[in-house]
C-alpha cells in the first residue's frame, strides 16, 4: 500500500471522482468473502480521541460490527480513536466481526485492570454518589499540578506509558499489515519540529505509531519514530477525513464525535475554561475539513464543474453531545470498569439509534448538515 499521504491544501482543490462504489463493493467482497450481498453498505470511519471518553467509541463499534449490513473499508483515527481502530482492525484480521468485538473487550478490560492499580481513582464518596470524575481525588489534584510546574521529562524520566504493555499484550501488529488486514488504517499524529500532521498507514504501524497518535503532551514524552518526534494527532486532526477521500472508495464517512462542538453554557473555573480550549482546538482541524467538503459538494450540486471531476462525499455523524458534556475533563482519565461499561452502552444506544434512522441514506446522500454542524 501506498502510505504517502497527499497534502492537507490539496482539500481545498477538486477532488478527483471516481466510480468508486463498485470498487468499494469489490474490496469488501474480498475482505469479507461470502458475506456481502446487495444490501451491504461499505462505510469508512472516522474517530476521535478522547482518552476514557473513548469507551463511548468502542459501544458504537460494537454495535456496528455487530450489524453484517455494515463494512468497514477506511478507518481514519486519533488518540484513543487510533487504538479502537487498531485493535478493531487487528480483531476483523484474526476472527472477523466476533474476533473484533472481543478484542475491543479485551482491550478496555486490560485497561480498566492497570487504572486499578493507578493513584488516579474517584474518591469512596464519588463512587457512592456515581460520581466518576476525578476532581476531588487528592492524587488527581497532585498529578494535576505537577504538569502544570514540570514537563514529563522531569517527572516521567523513564517515560513509562502502560497503554504500550496493553496493547502489546491485545495487538499483533503483523496482523495489520496492507497484505492481510481488510481494514485501512489511517492514524493520525503531530510532528513536534514540523507541526505538520503525520498520518501512518497500514504497514507503518506500529506500537510506537498508537502511543504518538495519543500522546499528550503535558504527560508524556514526543514518540520518537524514525527521527522526528510526535505527540497527540488532535493538534492536526481529530480525525484526519482527507485519507478517507483520496485513499478509499467509498464515499461515505461517518464521524464518531467525543469532544461536543457545542456547549450552551460559557465555562467560568479554570478547569472548565481549559476544557473548552481544548475541545475546540481538537475539533478545529475537522471543521476546516467539513470546510472544504461542503465547498465541493456546493460546486457539485450548483453543476460548477464537469460530471465526475470531483467526489461527492457523504457525510453522517454519530454523537451523544446530551451525555458526553456532562462528564468532565478529568474523567478522561478514569479508567473504572463501571464507568467505561456505562459509556460502552451509551455509545451501543446511540449507534442503534442512529443506524434505525440513517441505514437507508447509506450510499445516496450525507445525514448530516454540513453547514449548520460545522460551519
Amino acid at each position: 500500500m501506498d502510505t504517502v499521504m497527499p497534502r492537507r491544501a490539496k482539500m481545498e482543490r477538486a477532488l478527483p471522482g471516481r466510480s468508486g462504489e463498485a470498487k468499494a463493493h469489490d474490496h469488501a467482497a474480498d475482505a469479507y468473502p461470502g458475506r456481502t450481498n446487495a444490501d451491504t453498505r461499505i462505510i469508512n470511519l472516522a474517530l476521535q480521541g478522547g482518552g476514557a471518553h473513548g469507551a463511548f467509541t468502542w459501544g458504537v463499534l460494537d454495535r456496528l460490527l455487530e450489524d453484517e449490513r455494515i463494512v468497514f473499508e477506511g478507518i481514519s483515527a486519533t488518540s484513543a480513536g487510533a487504538m479502537n481502530a487498531t485493535v478493531t482492525a487487528y480483531g476483523l484480521a484474526r476472527g472477523g466481526r466476533q474476533g473484533a468485538r472481543q478484542a475491543l473487550m479485551n482491550f478496555w478490560r486490560r485497561v480498566s485492570h492497570v487504572a486499578d492499580f493507578s493513584p488516579l481513582q474517584p474518591t469512596w464518596f464519588d463512587r457512592m454518589t456515581g460520581n466518576k470524575a476525578l476532581e476531588n481525588s487528592p492524587a488527581y489534584v497532585m498529578v494535576d499540578m505537577m504538569t502544570r510546574l514540570f514537563s514529563p521529562y522531569q517527572f516521567n524520566p523513564t517515560n513509562y506509558n502502560p497503554l504500550r504493555e496493553v496493547l502489546g499484550q491485545v495487538v499483533d501488529f503483523e496482523a495489520l499489515r496492507a497484505q492481510c488486514c481488510p481494514v485501512k488504517l489511517y492514524l493520525s499524529a503531530t510532528n513536534v519540529r514540523t507541526g505538520k500532521i503525520k498520518v501512518f498507514g497500514n504497514d507503518e504501524i506500529t506500537v510506537d505509531a498508537v502511543l504518538a497518535s495519543g500522546c499528550l503532551p503535558f504527560l508524556f514524552q514526543a514518540v520518537e519514530i524514525d527521527g522526528e518526534s510526535y505527540w497527540d494527532g488532535g493538534y492536526m486532526g481529530n480525525p484526519a477525513i482527507f485519507p478517507l477521500i483520496y485513499r478509499c472508495d467509498s464515499r461515505d464517512v461517518v464521524i464518531v464525535h467525543i469532544n461536543p462542538l457545542e456547549r450552551k453554557e460559557m465555562p467560568h473555573s479554570a478547569t472548565e475554561i481549559l476544557n473548552r480550549i481544548n475541545e475546540i482546538s481538537f475539533n478545529s482541524s475537522l471543521m476546516r475539513e467539513m470546510r472544504a467538503i461542503n465547498f465541493v459538494t456546493d460546486l457539485i450540486e450548483s453543476d460548477g464543474v464537469k460530471n465526475g471531476s470531483l467526489k461527492k462525499m457523504h457525510i453522517h455523524g454519530l454523537s451523544a453531545e446530551a451525555e458526553m458534556s456532562k462528564l468532565s475533563v478529568a474523567s478522561k482519565l478514569c479508567a473504572d470498569w463501571e464507568f467505561l461499561t456505562d459509556l460502552k452502552e451509551v455509545g451501543r444506544a446511540t449507534a442503534e439509534s442512529w443506524l434505525a434512522g440513517n441505514f437507508d441514506a447509506l450510499g445516496r446522500r450525507s445525514t448530516i448538515d454540513i453547514k449548520a454542524t460545522y460551519l
